[in-house]
């Protein structure tokens, strides 16, 4: 299966730009990241792992209140039940394992 951006579910969320892609699968869900100033909510997932992979630009993730600098080529996995947001100019690859569900995000609070 092949898909491409005009084929993506598009979504402004907090200051990120989502490109959702729509890989039918309930195992994984992948999407493309671009923020320039951040993510400004913190959120928790009950039930997925986020994988995100910096392909561009340097940021800080805050994962249960502990800060963590990134810049390109870094990976950052949020287990289950991590609090997390964060900041900088970047674009990011997301994986979810399993597919990301609206049911199992909870919102913590919004990054001012």
């Amino acid at each position: 299966m092949k898909l491409t951006r005009k084929q993506t579910v598009h979504k402004n969320k907090f200051g990120a730009d989502l490109r959702v892609y729509k890989i039918n699968r309930k195992d994984a869900g992948l999407a493309y990241i671009e923020v320039k100033k951040g993510h400004f909510e913190e959120f928790m997932n009950r039930k997925s792992t986020f994988i995100y992979y910096v392909l561009h630009g340097k940021g800080t993730f805050y994962l249960n209140g502990k800060s963590t600098t990134v810049k390109a080529t870094d990976v950052v996995v949020i287990p289950p039940k991590t609090k997390a947001y964060y900041l900088g100019h970047m674009k990011l690859v997301l994986v979810t394992v399993p597919a990301w569900q609206a049911k199992y995000e909870k919102h913590v609070r919004l990054i001012k």
